[in-house]
């Protein structure tokens, strides 16, 4: 295969998940969250068949790539939607962060299969992999037997007491709880507000009294902007590092970057309702734009001695430095906007747009990913490390963009998020934003403005 058909290949599963996100994720607001989760995997399993019974024709595998990832990129859009939904407040990044961490663990778990597939040098080397993938499909299918519906589709949908007992079941309290019962009814109210408005059509994502389309543009920026980070760019060019120190094996080296990836994960967890969404942005943008100035400079200047005309020619000391910041990067990327994006694109918009505008948010990550791994080797080839400062100045503009657009909401229900967009709330003065319903006598909503 030629180098442009090979990237296709590999970066067309963007393009499928873009589309399946966008054109899939309506399944979940004509049947529900979990029905639409399911039906998605399946898709999934479908373009893992048609990969992994194809002989030799290229062609078989693109297709199977491209159907796999309209299932995925459904997952994508409906997995956030489901757990932002059925979560409490208070753990409610935590549980979309597990998403993530989810993701990580399914990267490393490949590089592993990878690894241990290595020494055969026919189609089991690539057949093993895929097959792995029916289990893990098999494991979705079988946990959506125990996850409770989404209580805002069950309250639009009319069916109120099993909203009640979906509620009871999250919370772990009865459905008679009084807790419970005014959670219900204010999602009850936010809902029946929306059905004044009538049917929910494309065109509300370009509404601008309603905040919608704020929403939208902030969605869309942060979920290009994760992509715009250059984690993609470690992923695929870490391997010329860790050559240029010894460790050529380029399987060694994706387990290495893998298990960071996968352990950092872990941390945010914890990060992102402990310090809040906004600020693990800020901090994530800000440690990753100083790793990439030190990452791009020493390979500038002192990785190959020589001039980048005789790669051959490197630095250890140079290459050592790399490797570290390497690894402080992924660390910052893990812990921060990696799925951090996530947590505030599946709170922020209202149920009656919601799929349609997480939808939009994520296909732009996915075309990002799409045009970063199909072009990053060309533009690797022609300019090397002078690359990563097109990252590095990506990373201060996502600094101020956050600081200046992208509000706190962490501790808040999906109704009050509703509200503080709709007030208007500047992003820098979100984190000391209080609900109506919350507000003191002596809370200043001037300060606020």
């Amino acid at each position: 295969l030629s180098k442009v058909r090979m990237g296709l290949i590999v970066s067309i599963f963007n393009i499928g998940c873009a589309i399946g996100g966008i054109v899939l994720s309506k399944v979940g607001d004509i049947y529900g969250r979990r029905i639409g989760l399911i039906t998605v995997t399946a898709i999934y399993v479908v373009g893992i068949l048609i990969q992994i019974t194809s002989i030799n024709k290229w062609y078989q595998y693109f297709i199977g790539r491209i159907i796999s990832g309209l299932g995925v990129g459904g997952i994508a859009v409906l997995s956030p939607m489901l757990i932002s939904e059925v979560a409490p407040k208070h753990i409610r990044g935590t549980l979309v962060q597990l998403y993530q961490l989810m993701g990580t663990m399914g990267i490393f778990l490949g590089y592993c299969t990878n690894y241990g597939t290595k020494n055969y040098h026919n189609a089991t080397q690539w057949r093993v992999g895929l097959g792995l993938c029916f289990a893990w499909a098999t494991f979705m299918v079988s946990g959506m037997m125990f996850v409770p519906e989404s209580p805002r589709y069950l309250i639009e949908v009319g069916k109120d007491e099993e909203a009640k007992r979906s509620l009871s079941k999250s919370n772990k309290v009865s459905v008679d709880d009084p807790a419970l019962l005014a959670e219900y009814d204010t999602i009850k109210a936010g809902i029946e507000i929306e059905k004044l408005a009538g049917n929910a059509s494309w065109s509300e994502l370009l509404s601008t009294k309603t905040k919608v389309f704020q929403r939208v543009l902030m969605g869309v920026m942060i979920q290009s902007l994760q992509q715009l980070t250059g984690d993609n760019y470690f992923f695929y060019y870490g391997t010329t590092i860790f050559k240029s120190v010894g460790l050529k094996d380029s399987f060694q080296t994706s387990i290495i970057i893998g298990v960071v990836n996968f352990f950092s994960s872990f941390i945010a967890v914890y990060t992102i309702e402990r310090f809040g969404r906004r600020t693990c942005l800020l901090w994530g943008a800000a440690s990753m734009l100083c790793c990439f100035a030190v990452f791009a400079s020493v390979g500038v200047t002192k990785l190959w001695p020589q001039g980048s005309s005789h790669q051959d020619i490197t630095s250890q000391g140079a290459g050592n430095c790399m490797i570290v910041f390497t690894m402080f990067f992924i660390f910052s990327f893990a812990t921060t906007w990696a799925g951090g994006c996530y947590v505030i694109v599946s709170e922020t918009f209202p149920l009656r747009v919601k799929s349609r505008g997480m939808a939009i948010a994520t296909a732009a990550n996915w075309m990002w990913g799409f045009l970063i791994s199909f072009f990053t080797p060309f533009i690797t080839g022609a300019i090397n490390f002078y690359y990563g400062y097109v990252f590095l100045g990506c990373l201060v503009f996502a600094y101020f963009y956050v600081f200046f657009f992208v509000p706190e909401t962490k501790g808040l229900t999906l109704e009050e998020v509703n509200n503080m967009w709709l007030e208007g709330v500047p992003a820098w003065k979100s984190a000391s934003w209080v609900p109506p319903e919350r507000r003191t006598a002596d809370y200043d909503a001037y300060a606020i403005d």
